[in-house]
């Protein structure tokens, strides 16, 4: 079983390297088609259970002990088989 966890500031924080890459992106021609840029992070966890429900629990755990910093992120599980 495979988690994958992706990780990204929360609404309202500050995104400098986002803010970076828009300006990128607008000076290489993308201006009238990108409206805001936003970086984040995938975390893929092979796990060994095949407990759905023990998997999603554990990794949330994992994401607030480590994996996410919950005062300026926010992380979103996906548990695959």
């Amino acid at each position: 079983m495979k988690a994958i966890v992706n990780v990204a500031l929360k609404q309202g924080v500050l995104d400098d390297q986002g803010k970076a890459t828009h300006h990128a992106l607008d000076t290489l021609g993308f201006k009238d088609l990108v409206k805001n840029v936003r970086i984040g992070k995938q975390i893929i966890i092979e796990l060994n259970t095949s407990d759905e429900a023990q998997a999603k629990e554990e990794v949330t755990k994992m994401c607030q002990k480590l994996l996410a910093n919950t005062v300026i992120e926010d992380y979103d599980i996906e548990i695959v088989g």
